[in-house]
């Protein structure tokens, strides 16, 4: 739309002005008239109360003018996209504005402990409070994504500020005007993947090594909120029965990106002989052993198989 005024020499001009400006050219030039098709003999006209009606050829156009003004060409043009471009133009300057680093400091000792110099678990709470999301809530997660946050329940004043740079806000609002923009983000698959990895780095208490497997069961429903895998439930069922593993390394959080994309939900195309954790060799024999459990009290019963 933009490009095909800026061809028309008789309303460049105009569109290239602000809003303000277009509207001042508009009511100027008003001196030309159009016929309007359907409007046998007759032309349209903007009255004074601001309507635009279709007005019948007389002789007496002094009368007529002394009351209305004729709706020129350039008001037909422009019109239709003034209040548009209004709108996008302020879209625009919102979304590439700069934040304030002044609002970003008084934002951030808005909730930090007043002992320490970061967020803790009593001031995520509060933020949290005021976005209007649970602790536990995905959007959460992404957040401390965007921080690169590198401790659960603590944000220090560079993740923060850092943070709120990079997403461009200053504000509570604006965080939450942002949460769309990160879920539409983490759909891409690459982006998914550095987000699943940070998922694990970020459970870990900063002494340990492995994932203790409540929390890896916690943070797996919560990563895959947005785009969960067939395999997810039964895989989370078998942890779940199995209070012996204790821990989830680093490797097996990793691979099992890769394990629940290529065997599907029927576990048919999983490869024993392939590199996998031992973990998911022990998971594909539990649910095989689930599927054909009701064989065995069969033949115990005396009933022959044929």
């Amino acid at each position: 739309m933009g490009k095909c005024l800026s061809c028309c020499p008789a309303t460049q001009s105009v569109v290239t002005q602000t809003c303000d400006e277009k509207f001042t050219d508009i009511t100027r030039s008003s001196e030309v008239t159009e016929q309007q098709p359907g409007m046998s003999g007759g032309n349209v006209r903007r009255c004074e109360n601001g309507r635009l009606e279709p007005h019948a050829m007389t002789n007496s156009t002094t009368e007529s003018n002394s009351n209305c003004k004729n709706l020129s060409l350039t008001e037909k043009l422009i019109f239709p996209i003034l209040s548009t471009t209004c709108i996008e133009n302020k879209r625009s300057s919102h979304s590439n504005r700069e934040c304030s680093e002044s609002k970003i400091l008084a934002l951030f000792e808005q909730y930090k402990d007043p002992n320490e110099n970061a967020v803790l678990a009593e001031g995520i709470e509060r933020l949290c409070s005021d976005l209007n999301v649970q602790p536990e809530d995905y959007r959460v997660l992404l957040l401390a994504w965007k921080f690169n946050a590198k401790v659960m329940f603590c944000f220090t004043k560079e993740e923060f500020v850092s943070g709120c740079r990079n997403l461009r806000a200053d504000s509570v609002q604006d965080i939450q005007a942002r949460f769309p923009e990160m879920m539409a983000e983490v759909r891409c698959p690459e982006k998914f993947k550095d987000f699943y990895r940070f998922t694990f780095k970020f459970g870990l208490d900063p002494d340990q090594r492995v994932l203790l497997s409540e929390m890896a069961i916690q943070l797996w429903k919560i990563v895959f909120h947005d785009n969960e895998p067939p395999i997810l439930q039964r895989w989370l069922r078998f942890l779940d029965k199995h209070p012996s593993v204790r821990g989830i390394s680093r490797d097996t959080w990793n691979m099992f990106l890769n394990f629940s994309e290529s065997v599907g939900d029927d576990l048919s195309s999983y490869d024993d002989t392939a590199a996998w954790p031992s973990l998911f060799d022990d998971f594909v024999e539990y649910e095989n052993d689930q599927t054909n459990q009701n064989v065995v009290p069969s033949k115990e019963k005396g009933i022959l198989d044929t």
